[in-house]
């Protein structure tokens, strides 16, 4: 048996929300060994992350937030595998603008252990980007899975409908910033980071203010 692994897929396509589209390129992460893995972000293109999972069993399909381009996939990915699509309840009117008429299929919380290939990931519910977000953390990993949370220089957009700058500014102080500052940030968009060479620069983040 295969220890445990990340793969990456880029996928594109665009994100709609307050009236606005804009092209946009997501990372879906596969979390696994060769027997089952689990999708974080069906972003786009089914077909390719389907191709990607390949004959392993998948587990879930995370969402690590609920808007569109985040979840536009998930439900022609679990119609084709089986798999669940989790979801945090706090971004269900975000995922209604998407797909009106279909629920996800069970709710993520707080503290919530999802497990795949030996692995454990810990739900941390990091609102702010949206009310419902949340991070990934897998420690036997190293890394943690932040969706829109916290990037390559600082934290996801605050700008439109739902999001709210003070809440995502304490949501990494709290629950990302105080993780082992090797921990690999695996974002929702672009490239990887680390907790410790961005801890540095929360006050000018605040000082930002955006």
């Amino acid at each position: 048996m295969m220890a445990a692994r990340v793969e990456h897929l880029v996928t594109s396509g665009t994100f709609s929300l307050d009236g606005g589209t804009w092209e946009v390129d997501n990372n879906v992460w596969i979390v696994g060994d060769d027997a089952e893995c689990l999708v974080i972000d069906a972003a786009h293109d089914a077909d390719a992350i389907a191709a990607a999972v390949g004959d392993r069993r998948l587990v879930a399909i995370v969402s690590t937030h609920g808007h569109d381009d985040h979840v536009d996939a998930a439900p022609a990915l679990s119609a084709r595998t089986g798999a669940p699509v989790l979801l945090h309840p706090d971004d269900l009117m975000l995922w209604k603008q998407k797909h009106p008429d279909i629920e996800p299929t069970a709710e993520l919380a707080d503290g919530q252990t999802l497990s795949v290939a030996g692995v454990d990931l810990t739900v941390l519910h990091t609102p702010g980007h949206s009310p419902g977000a949340v991070c990934l953390h897998a420690p036997a990993l190293g890394t943690v899975f932040s969706g829109d949370t916290l990037f390559q220089g600082g934290p996801g957009a605050t700008g439109r409908s739902f999001s709210d700058f003070p809440t995502i500014i304490e949501s990494i102080r709290e629950r990302l910033l105080t993780l082992p500052p090797d921990t690999v940030v695996r974002t929702g968009h672009g490239d990887s980071t680390t907790i410790g060479d961005e801890a540095p620069h929360l006050d000018e983040w605040i000082a930002r203010g955006h």
